[in-house]
């Protein structure tokens, strides 16, 4: 597979996955995460609330890192790489932990429980 056409496809895969847009985690990554921690919380009762936290975050980390791949994959060779200022990488942080905060909001309200 062409390395730039494979580059667009982790890219894509990782923007998605990535704290980088604040639709992604309503859409992707919680029910992503939401999935884990029901199958998580059949198999080992009272784990729903942490391995949804984990499983979050996990997203986010694995959109990160194949967003970098991508990245790199299209990259052409003499360019420079761009650099994630500490801002960004802060803003992306904070987002990632109020997300986190409404997770256990919403979990110990009742509004988001285990399917079973």
């Amino acid at each position: 597979m062409n390395k730039k056409l494979y580059g667009g496809i982790l890219g894509t895969i990782g923007f998605l996955l990535s704290p980088f847009s604040w639709w992604n985690d309503l859409f992707i990554n919680f029910p992503i995460a939401y999935v884990l921690a029901c199958g998580s919380d059949f198999i080992y009762k009272g784990v729903f609330l942490g391995a949804f936290i984990v499983f979050y975050w996990l997203t986010n980390i694995a959109g990160l890192v194949l967003l970098q791949k991508g990245l790199e994959k299209m990259r052409a060779g003499g360019e420079e790489k761009k650099k994630y200022f500490s801002k960004y990488f802060l803003r992306d942080v904070l987002l990632s932990v109020a997300y986190t905060l409404l997770i256990v909001i919403l979990v110990k309200l009742g509004i988001i429980k285990p399917l079973a």
